[in-house]
């Protein structure tokens, strides 16, 4: 049995082989016409984020099984292999504590203004002001406010539990079923409506593409933050630009874009926050929609804050629910 393993550069984690008999390759990155050659004979295909498309599938007819090393399947054209017969597996919960401690980070440094106040220091005003406080910018509690959350599965569990602890007032988005026992839901629009925070934990889907729209984003409210750690295309880049350019000015940074495009940072990205990375440039496949924006902006008119964040979530196995 042939098992190739791509992108095996990408995980920083030494992969134990089968005990059966087989014959093992592996490769670092490709480029998308050497992937089907790459896996010509292979029986079992390990990937990370190479798109597998029904085109380049149908020309692997050994093919028994996709393993993938990370948690989001949209990279795998699911349908077709459902309908051929490929099975599909994927790492679940190893980031359970991870995203949600990061989206903490990230209210965190958006309600306390800690990237604009870095930026400060680092230019000598702390140092130069006349009182022992350095003031300015917005500092907000989280302490009873109110985060909406999209997607009821562990992370957004976790969400929920660190905001409890926080004191903040949780809600759960509501959405078409299958629904997680034991929620309490409300409308999405009076989640939108309400939530000082919003923050996204669903998959993404057919169902969950561009979950957060112009819509949407007028329902928030002008004070509200949004955070999106899951994949890009829950989010509407086009419906975001035309928020940002509205009324508000940017200071963003995207990290990589659901079409291809140059990499954009606004100059006033926090230092180490919005240098290029080695996932900017232009020339991206559109299979990689998947990354997309994310990060998290505050809506505070004049102030926009996008801050990067670099995880990717969740997913079930060969069955795509609406939200998890």
């Amino acid at each position: 049995m042939k098992i190739v393993f791509l992108e095996c550069d990408a995980l920083e984690a030494t992969v134990r082989r089968p005990a059966f008999a087989h014959d093992w390759a592996q490769h670092g990155k490709l480029a998308p016409d050497a992937v089907v050659p790459a896996l010509a004979g292979a029986a079992i295909a390990i990937v990370n984020k190479t798109p597998l498309r029904a085109a380049a599938l149908a020309q692997l007819p050994e093919l028994k099984l996709i393993a993938i090393s990370a948690t989001g399947t949209d990279n795998v054209d699911i349908a077709w292999c459902r309908a051929h017969g490929v099975a599909v597996c994927n790492i679940r919960n190893y980031a359970v504590h991870t995203v949600p401690e990061h989206t903490f980070a990230l209210i965190l440094a958006l309600r306390r203004s800690l990237v604009g106040y870095t930026r400060d220091v680092a230019e000598g005003k702390w140092q130069r002001s006349e009182q022992f406080c350095l003031s300015g910018r917005p500092v907000n509690d989280i302490h009873g406010s109110t985060i909406g959350i999209f997607g009821e599965g562990a992370l957004g569990q976790g969400v929920a539990l660190l905001a409890r602890g926080f004191g903040m007032r949780v809600l759960f988005a509501d959405h078409p079923p299958p629904r997680a026992e034991g929620v309490d839901f409300t409308a999405a629009d009076q989640v939108l409506r309400d939530a000082d925070v919003v923050t996204l934990h669903a998959p993404l889907t057919a169902a969950t593409r561009n979950l957060i729209g112009a819509r949407e984003l007028a329902l928030m409210k002008r004070t509200a933050i949004l955070i999106n750690t899951g994949r890009g295309g829950l989010v509407d880049e086009t419906a975001l630009r035309g928020f940002r350019c509205a009324d508000h000015r940017a200071a963003a940074r995207r990290q990589s874009a659901a079409r291809p495009r140059a990499a954009q940072f606004h100059p006033d990205a926090a230092h180490g926050m919005g240098e290029p990375g080695g996932d900017a440039g232009a020339g991206r496949s559109a299979d990689r929609q998947h990354r997309g924006v994310r990060g998290g902006f505050s809506t505070q008119p004049g102030d926009l804050k996008v801050i990067e964040t670099a995880v990717s979530i969740h997913l079930a196995p060969c069955r795509l629910p609406a939200i998890r």
